[in-house]
């Protein structure tokens, strides 16, 4: 390994534990995942034909680190480029979509003007996060692609690496004073988005 990799590790490595402590510091329950490498997904006890697309937990019991302190929060990021994996039901949960959806549910979340922290992968599954406490709606549960990290979930968040690209903040928390909308303004939104994707298809389909 030459250095300016080597040296581009280390960096990573540090920003990472920087934006992993600010988000421990605001509540979020983080903990580490897999992360890629040349020889593929790199993490602990996950076996090799348990990678799947995305990172998995380092440790299988992890929602015994949850109750970690700064220090130990800190720690884990000190040798390794984990991932960060938020585990999802304590107070914060999140709306799993695809792409096309999260781009027109997030014009209608600037028109209702809710501020909402929204993520997304290089893959084209974007997330919304929300405070806790709300079943998906019916037509919204019916709809390809859309997931609820509720309660016993967990999902990837900014900067977490994939072989393809990086996960991103479209809104990070900061820009919303780190306050979690309600869902239900949320799901509103994203029904919203949902009507039009298929106003939108319908035009394509006729035209």
């Amino acid at each position: 390994m030459d250095l300016a990799t080597e040296g581009w590790r280390n960096a990573f490595r540090i920003e990472l534990r920087v934006q992993v402590l600010e988000l421990a510091s605001h509540g979020w329950p983080v903990f580490p995942g897999s992360y890629p490498s040349a020889d593929g997904w790199v993490g602990g006890e996950n076996s090799p034909d348990e990678t799947g697309p995305g990172p998995l937990p380092v440790h299988r019991d992890w929602r015994g680190l949850l109750r970690a302190d700064a220090d130990d929060v800190a720690g884990w990021w000190t040798a390794q480029p984990y991932s960060v994996l938020l585990a999802t039901g304590d107070g914060i949960e999140a709306i799993e979509v695809d792409a096309d959806l999260g781009r027109r549910a997030a014009i209608a979340l600037r028109a209702l003007a809710t501020p909402t922290p929204i993520a997304a992968t290089p893959h084209g599954r974007w997330y919304f996060f929300t405070e806790a406490g709300q079943r998906l709606s019916e037509e919204l549960a019916a709809a390809d692609g859309v997931r609820l990290h509720a309660a016993g979930s967990w999902l990837p968040l900014p900067p977490s690496t994939f072989p393809n690209g990086v996960l991103h903040w479209r809104v990070k928390p900061q820009l919303c004073g780190w306050r979690l909308p309600e869902p239900a303004h949320v799901q509103d939104a994203l029904l919203t988005g949902l009507h039009r994707l298929h106003g939108d298809r319908v035009l394509t389909a006729t035209g």
